[in-house]
């Protein structure tokens, strides 16, 4: 019996992360708040604080879970990250989890120079740590600083928006489809907005369902509502608050 050889698959080409528009100004100091609904009930709030400190964007992050939820399953999470706001490079990437009776926490960090990406992650229950490293391209963004690098290029309905994202050790590449045009209601007001969809191959963009998120279409591109379609159901961040000095 004859056997057919297949030509190996053609290798992954990851595109380069394009820096923001030089036009384009990042917010000195912002909070954004919001609240997180799954089915009718508000079950999370969540909020980031976004502060410029000369060409660093630093990003924390947190989400906490509210009323009857916190019961069930509390959630206490903080994410912060951090990029370069004339390269859109990302410097690295923490978070500390408690999730249920889990307990982690990670550091992510970006060597450039030596093409290393470098993770220690603790169980804060079991006692125990783990070090890996991977390899990563010249300048990639992570999950938390890719909201606001995207925010920093024109959103054109029909016009998408592809980087690479340093995601579980790997480098992926995502693309941002800009959709369409919608007003959007939220508790902190009413938006005219631009709809966005990440989508990738693999990673966590893909295992997380269907994911959007709408900016405001004018020159802030502010996220003011996420959604994401999970297995088990559908969650949507509304803006509650904002500020921005």
């Amino acid at each position: 019996m004859a056997h057919r050889l297949f030509p190996p698959p053609p290798p992954v080409t990851i595109p380069t992360l394009e820096p923001p528009p030089g036009g384009y100004v990042f917010p000195t100091k912002q909070t954004l708040s919001y609240t997180v609904d799954w089915r009718v009930f508000t079950a999370a709030v969540a909020t980031f604080q976004i502060e410029q400190q000369g060409t660093t964007q630093k990003i924390t992050a947190t989400a906490d879970t509210v009323g009857g939820v916190t019961m069930l399953f509390p959630v206490v999470d903080k994410f912060e990250s951090a990029f370069d706001t004339k390269t859109g490079c990302s410097t690295g990437f923490s978070k500390q989890t408690v999730e249920g009776r889990r307990k982690i926490s990670s550091d992510l960090g970006f060597n450039y120079g030596q093409g290393k990406q470098t993770l220690m992650e603790r169980n804060l229950v079991k006692g125990t740590s783990k070090t890996l490293t991977a390899s990563i391209p010249a300048c990639v963004t992570d999950s938390l600083s890719a909201i606001f690098y995207v925010g920093s290029h024109p959103l054109v309905v029909g016009q998408d928006l592809r980087f690479p994202l340093a995601d579980s050790m790997r480098t992926v590449t995502v693309t941002m489809k800009v959709e369409a045009k919608e007003e959007i209601k939220t508790p902190a007001g009413t938006f005219q907005t631009v709809r966005v969809q990440p989508t990738a191959e693999e990673g966590v963009v893909k295992n997380r369902g269907k994911i959007w998120i709408w900016y405001t279409d004018d020159g802030r591109h502010i996220p003011v509502q996420v959604r994401a379609s999970l297995f088990w159901g559908t969650i949507t961040a509304r803006l509650q608050s904002y500020e921005t000095k």
